[in-house]
């Protein structure tokens, strides 16, 4: 069987995304193997109609989601459209300000007994991270983790998740992660990048990212700029109870929301928050192929 290239398949998707009838989402574009399971897609161009607080899902759930507590201005201009701010607003108060973005308590069907996720977007480090613990009164404690965006359990009081893309403290040190829980209620397990967070996600520089989570397999991956990390289980055993005869899938309940720049989108209480920016955010009920990550990057215009 012959294998294309990369630079080959990009010519070709180039091609077909210029023929009529082959769907794309507009400004930016999504490679087409991904449009069938694409279950929530925000590129932060649309607000909700009569609700500029809100971002319409251009992904077929129609799962809108909420600019929590600074709204419409949590939309900034970066480059060619608009982007999403997250941040702390005060670490001396321990409050409910802090600008974030999710949903709770909505229907994600999609997301009911799957056999895997991923999660992937662009992100930019726009400030200080990890913040300080605004809900503690030593002003030198940090949030032992920097919140990226994931999907909630069936279960979740704002915070748990099924699968997630963040940045937390393992063996004391601070690693860019995939965590991941098949079963609500149950132990998750984190594959954590090897690599320096810090030379991962430099400080004002836009970085594609992606994590897929294969409930089936019981195995998880992280990737930069279309490229596969190298990485490390962090939990021994068997966290996510495979041991018994498969297919094995995750909880068969919905999720309980999404949650975008830091925990708790329902916004009743503050929870590692991230001082950065998101963009074209997708999040699909499947395990996407390495190369259609490579090719999702290539075809985004802040990857060509």
């Amino acid at each position: 069987m012959r294998i294309l290239r990369p630079a080959l398949v990009l010519g070709l998707i180039a091609s077909l995304m210029v023929v009529p009838g082959i769907a794309t989402a507009s400004p930016t574009a999504v490679f087409p193997t991904l449009w069938p399971n694409l279950v929530g897609y925000y590129d932060f161009q649309h607000p909700v109609p009569g609700n500029p607080a809100g971002e319409r899902d251009r992904g077929s759930s129609g799962t809108d989601i909420d600019l929590v507590n600074g709204g419409s201005a949590m939309r900034v201009r970066d480059g060619s459209g608009f982007s999403l701010q997250t941040q702390q607003i005060d670490p001396a108060v321990s409050g409910n300000n802090d600008w974030k973005a999710g949903t709770y308590a909505t229907t994600l069907s999609a997301f009911n007994g799957v056999r895997g996720t991923t999660v992937m977007g662009w992100v930019k480090m726009t400030g200080t991270n990890p913040s300080p613990n605004s809900g503690t009164a030593d002003p030198n404690d940090l949030y032992n983790a920097i919140g990226l965006a994931g999907i909630l359990t069936g279960n979740s009081d704002g915070h748990a998740v099924r699968a997630l893309l963040e940045l937390i403290q393992v063996n004391g040190e601070l690693k860019l992660v995939a965590l991941g829980r098949r079963i609500d209620g149950g132990a998750s397990q984190t594959f954590a990048a090897n690599e320096n967070w810090k030379t991962l996600l430099p400080d004002g520089e836009w970085v594609f990212l992606a994590a897929t989570f294969d409930f089936d397999r019981g195995t998880m991956a992280l990737y930069r700029n279309g490229k596969p990390l190298a990485g490390t289980y962090v939990t021994p055993g068997d966290p996510w109870e495979l041991s018994g005869p498969g297919p094995h899938y995750s909880s068969p309940t919905n999720p309980h929301g999404i949650k975008i720049g830091g925990s708790f989108p329902q916004n009743t209480r503050e929870a590692n928050p991230c001082n950065c920016r998101f963009d074209d955010l997708m999040f699909l009920d499947r395990v996407v192929a390495p190369i259609e990550v490579y090719l999702q990057y290539r075809v985004s215009p802040r990857g060509r």
